[in-house]
């Protein structure tokens, strides 16, 4: 029933002083965005400023909105095997674009495990919670 509750919970308030900004999305083709959804909805929550790329983006989607809005964080949800066949082209694009370096990436999802994470160089949360507490250590909160 918790994941009912989490469903039917209000959109917070954008925080008036963010701590930080994270992008955060579904790498494409996954379309499943529930926990996508609790984990923006737990950060807005906790202080940061979220922008979400939404459903089946592609990787240069999250390359594009990090640098047009300066995001500390990319957050990721992969939730399908395809989707996780699709990180070493996020991560290529990233590369290209001189953004591996400044910001933190986190991922979490049905499909990804921390192993796929760490060789990739991000960080893996299996939680909402877990989430948050990442972020906070992403931008020293």
């Amino acid at each position: 029933m918790s994941w009912l509750k989490s469903m039917m919970e209000k959109e917070p308030k954008e925080p008036e002083n963010p701590i930080g900004t994270v992008v955060i999305g579904n790498i494409q083709p996954d379309m499943h965005d529930t926990a996508k959804e609790a984990v923006r909805k737990a950060l807005k929550r906790a202080g940061f400023k979220t922008i979400d790329v939404g459903k089946s983006a592609p990787p240069q989607v999250f390359v594009d909105k990090v640098k047009e809005s300066n995001a500390n964080i990319l957050a990721i949800s992969v939730n399908t095997v395809p989707a996780k066949n699709n990180l070493g082209k996020l991560d290529e694009a990233l590369k290209a674009a001189e953004l591996k370096e400044k910001i933190t990436v986190i991922m979490g999802g049905a499909a990804v495990r921390k192993e796929d994470a760490e060789a990739m160089g991000a960080l893996f949360g299996k939680n909402k919670e877990e989430g948050v507490e990442l972020a906070k250590k992403a931008v020293g909160k």
